[in-house]
């Protein structure tokens, strides 16, 4: 090879080179605004796990232990007191299995009814399914503890009053709305021609539902299904409206009532933090079990 051809090669070779050279150092020094999310980021998570660390600390301790140490020093003593005190004073397993169908009656509730009503939308095109969609995107303007005083006699009149069941309706009916903009939105994301071909074959509308349209739509069911989860397992005010009796009361009135039983003589902080906790890791669980149906569900709705 001539000392002409070499030449441009090795020009090419250094220039390559360089660019590589200066591809590792942009590497190894981050932009500015990745430096400032990285701090706002690792801010933002001490925000939410110290109050987290705060409970777990204080739970583990005794009343003593926790009025004198320092309530953020993991010092004073491991005690289980609290957590025995918590379920031996209280109707705390009553509290739970109330919790746990009225969250697991809301979640299927407000699932089943928005995708069915998001397929009835999207596939019948029809004068009135534009109609429904916007009397159902209706209800976000209207909140539901702006209504209290009707739903109160509307629940006393059917006989729903004190009940579980009438407090799975109603948070439902509170969250159809949402519900059904999101599903609405991700059943229109399915092929046209999966539909036809499905058609072609036969299918009828249920077997349409239930092979196709609900199996395309998890990721947009576990996203529902954890935030009506959520909303209902964490719902204080219409528990404390709906309902009176110690056999409907859910989780959250337990915890204040353990609150408010103590308050008297002064609040028995561990406890509460206690069942604080306690009401926390169902939720974890729930998170855990739908994380990848939720993380797949938001990356489709930003991919749109």
């Amino acid at each position: 090879m001539s000392a002409g051809a070499v030449a441009p090669a090795l020009r090419d070779d250094v220039t390559r080179g360089r660019t590589a050279g200066r591809a590792r150092r942009r590497r190894r020094f981050p932009r500015p605004g990745g430096i400032v999310a990285f701090i706002f980021g690792t801010v933002w998570l001490c925000v939410v796990l110290f109050p987290i660390y705060y409970m777990i600390l204080a739970s583990f301790r005794s009343q003593p232990a926790y009025l004198n140490a320092n309530p953020w020093v993991p010092n004073g003593g491991f005690s289980l007191s609290s957590w025995a005190q918590l379920f031996q004073g209280t109707s705390m397993a009553t509290y739970l299995l109330n919790s746990v169908l009225y969250t697991a009656g809301t979640i299927v509730v407000v699932v089943v009814v928005s995708l069915m009503a998001a397929f009835r939308i999207v596939r019948h095109q029809t004068r009135l399914g534009p109609v429904a969609f916007r009397l159902i995107l209706l209800g976000l303007a209207v909140s539901i503890y702006a209504v209290l005083i009707p739903l109160y006699a509307i629940t006393s009149e059917l006989h729903l009053y004190d009940t579980v069941l009438g407090l799975v309706l109603v948070t439902s009916a509170a969250s159809i709305s949402l519900a059904v903009l999101l599903t609405v939105n991700y059943v229109r994301l399915i092929p046209a021609e999966l539909f036809d071909a499905m058609a072609v074959d036969g299918a009828s509308e249920l077997e349409v539902f239930t092979k196709l349209v609900f199996p395309m739509s998890r990721p947009v069911v576990g996203v529902v299904a954890i935030w009506a989860g959520i909303g209902a397992w964490n719902n204080f005010v219409l528990p404390l409206i709906l309902t009176q009796s110690t056999g409907s009361t859910v989780l959250p009135l337990g915890i204040f009532s353990i609150y408010t039983t103590n308050s008297g003589y002064g609040v028995n902080v561990p406890i509460v933090m206690a069942g604080c906790l306690f009401s926390l890791l169902p939720l974890l669980l729930l998170y855990l079990a739908l994380r990848r149906q939720f993380v797949r569900g938001l990356g489709a709705f930003a991919l749109r």
